[in-house]
């Protein structure tokens, strides 16, 4: 087994040692700070033969790494990192036409790690590496957002919004997202709740319906481990949309408890539906996310393509 010298950081090391047997691609942000990033960085390099260690070192840079790695012919691409790796190497994997030739790994290390806990993914380093040499193949459902007047196609894994929840992921700093992990989308919330918010309108099956926010699931949960969508299914074929009419700072104790109750559709003004496609539109500027990242503005039209990724899981 290959180890780093304790005195090379993982670049150099991946310089130092190019004739690896490689089995996995593993793509990983090495310039990530804190102590928990240096712990998984020493890790990473201790894997050795088992996998290709390819560093990312900006953001948006896991798009072309995975699309390179399909390329490559990886047929395991593993995302070390949070919501936000795993829908860069997501999308690139896709940009590159390797959905069906490549399978998805996950290494769960970032701030709040949505679709790892969906999936029942182990958050241990150990544990989850195990997962990614041994698990069992999933197949489950890709959102689809095609934003914009460009129309700027991009997948998701786990979770897309506008309106409140798209202009609080904008509005959060990078650093101070290291340093808080899930204070920092809480505090930006409550910037967010600050401002007028223009109106959505949501077409879905013939209906019609208007809020400062919504948020569109893959899966159950939000935030973290709270259920948003509770009859979601991440196979089914269907995504799973609520549309809050209004949001008020005024209320946001009566929101904070609702969302920890996990009673988010039964909330006054909130609407809850399922559809395979629907638009989103709006007079005004309404900025989007995707899995907790910025991706740009609506008009927007949403879809899902019904299994069509292969993702490691373990036993949930």
């Amino acid at each position: 087994m290959n180890v780093a010298p304790p005195t090379l950081f993982l670049t150099d090391w991946l310089i130092a040692c190019p004739t690896v047997r490689v089995r996995v691609c593993l793509i990983f942000n090495p310039t990530a700070k804190g102590d928990r990033a240096r712990r998984w960085r020493s890790r990473l390099e201790e894997l050795g033969d088992d996998c290709e260690l390819r560093p990312t070192t900006q953001v948006g840079g896991g798009i072309a790494l995975a699309r390179t790695a399909v390329e490559d012919g990886f047929d395991t691409i593993v995302a070390a990192g949070g919501d936000g790796t795993i829908n860069e190497v997501v999308n690139g994997m896709a940009q590159a036409g390797g959905l069906a030739q490549s399978r998805l790994g996950v290494l769960p290390c970032g701030s709040v790690n949505v679709f790892a806990k969906e999936l029942c993914l182990p958050m241990k380093f150990e544990n989850a590496w195990e997962v990614v040499l041994n698990g069992r193949e999933r197949m489950v459902d890709l959102g689809w957002m095609e934003l914009g007047d460009k129309k700027i196609r991009r997948c998701f894994v786990q979770l897309a919004g506008a309106g409140l929840d798209g202009r609080a992921v904008e509005l959060i700093e990078w650093e101070k997202k290291k340093r808080l992990g899930d204070l920092a989308y809480i505090l930006a919330g409550w910037q967010a709740v600050g401002e007028d918010m223009p109106c959505i309108t949501v077409r879905a099956d013939g209906r019609e319906v208007q809020g400062e926010l919504v948020v569109v699931g893959n899966g159950r949960f939000y935030g973290g481990r709270h259920v948003f969508f509770p009859d979601a299914k991440m196979d089914d074929g269907i995504l799973d949309v609520v549309v809050v009419e209004e949001i008020r700072r005024s209320r946001i104790l009566k929101y904070g408890w609702t969302v920890l109750m996990n009673r988010v559709t039964s909330m006054d003004g909130a609407h809850y539906f399922q559809a395979k496609e629907f638009e989103m539109t709006a007079e005004e500027r309404v900025p989007a996310q995707m899995d907790g990242d910025a991706v740009g503005e609506l008009p927007a039209r949403v879809t899902v393509e019904q299994k069509a990724l292969r993702v490691l899981v373990g036993d949930c």
